[in-house]
């Protein structure tokens, strides 16, 4: 299936192979993917958001459209036909040949400065996913997947951000603090993690901060790197109910990085019928900022997600242009339902 629009767009789809699959942790397994048109897929880095189109049960990705008007095509399709699709991170991408040979020119380089290259194999994008139950398709597939399956990745297009000028994103990242921060509050749950990790990665190490990750077990610690001035507390969830211990850890930390500001008003968000995704880009309260004392970004589900937007901003005063609320899934609920 070639999947090549006639100009550059955004986002585009990318035919893709499994390559290789390894459990990091007992909850987040690496599934690495390389494909032909690969070379084109960007990595702006952060916590970009790409897509998993997984197969239909009636013809697989026969039925999937991949024009600039694909998604209304989509939602049109017959429940059976209509491929999943389902949210992920870029956790890494490392450049075949062709692809380190375009990276390599001087208007691309701004696109990717940090991916690392295969030698002689062709481009890779590894993208890490939670083990979990109960299963849906995406659990499913990743269940049953080996090396050799095939899948479909909607990510930016290298060749239409080499056309844009410097700064300008395809789309896709959150992570957007004020040009000047002094400390950095990040909190997440384990489908976060991967985007927490990157961000980690992708931080200079300057930066100070803290980091607050819930996670299943203990034994899953081991996923999150560390950072020179970022402080990463790893809170195990165990028998505790999904949220508590991050909407509690986090506190603590704004505790210790926020003084005491102005209460603001907050909407109420309905999480069971509204989606939770405030960006400073698009929250209330005038133009972006460009200086912050502390600039928060916290991902995961949305009922906990909800709490500490509320205690935030609510509570503690913290300016909303400078953080980042996002309700990743929502307990009980399928995404896109």
């Amino acid at each position: 299936m070639s999947t090549r629009a006639a100009g550059p767009t955004p986002f585009r789809f990318f035919p893709v192979r499994v390559v290789r699959i390894v459990d990091v942790t007992p909850h987040l397994r690496r599934v690495t993917f390389t494909g032909e048109e690969l070379e084109d897929f960007a990595d702006p880095g952060w916590d970009q958001r790409i897509k998993l189109v997984l197969p239909a049960v009636d013809g697989g990705y026969a039925h999937l459209p991949t024009g600039p008007h694909w998604y209304g095509a989509w939602r049109a399709l017959p429940a059976e036909q209509r491929p999943p699709i389902r949210t992920y991170t870029t956790r890494a991408v490392r450049l075949g040949p062709v692809g380190a040979a375009r990276a390599g020119k001087a208007d691309l380089a701004p696109i990717a400065p940090a991916v690392s290259r295969t030698g002689t194999a062709g481009t890779q994008v590894d993208v890490d996913m939670v083990v979990h139950t109960p299963l849906g398709p995406a659990a499913h597939w990743l269940g049953a997947a080996r090396p050799g399956t095939s899948a479909v990745l909607l990510g930016p297009s290298r060749a239409w951000l080499s056309a844009q000028p410097d700064g300008v994103l395809a789309g896709g990242v959150d992570f957007v603090p004020p040009s000047v921060t002094g400390r950095f509050l990040i909190g997440g749950d384990e489908t976060a993690a991967p985007a927490i990790a990157r961000i980690l990665e992708d931080l200079p190490t300057t930066a100070r901060g803290i980091a607050v990750v819930e996670l299943p077990t203990a034994a899953d610690a081991a996923y999150l790197p560390t950072h020179p001035g970022i402080e990463v507390r790893v809170l195990a969830r165990a028998e505790h109910p999904h949220g508590e211990r991050l909407v509690a850890g986090v506190k603590r930390a704004a505790a210790e990085l926020i003084p005491e500001g102005q209460p603001q008003e907050v909407e109420e968000i309905d999480v069971d019928r509204e989606l939770l995704w405030e960006v400073p880009r698009t929250a209330r309260g005038g133009a972006a900022l460009k200086r912050a004392d502390v600039y928060a970004w916290l991902a995961g589900e949305a009922g906990a997600v909800c709490a500490l937007r509320r205690h935030l901003v609510s509570e503690r005063g913290l300016d909303r242009r400078a953080v980042a609320f996002m309700g990743y899934w929502r307990r009980g609920r399928a995404e896109g339902s």
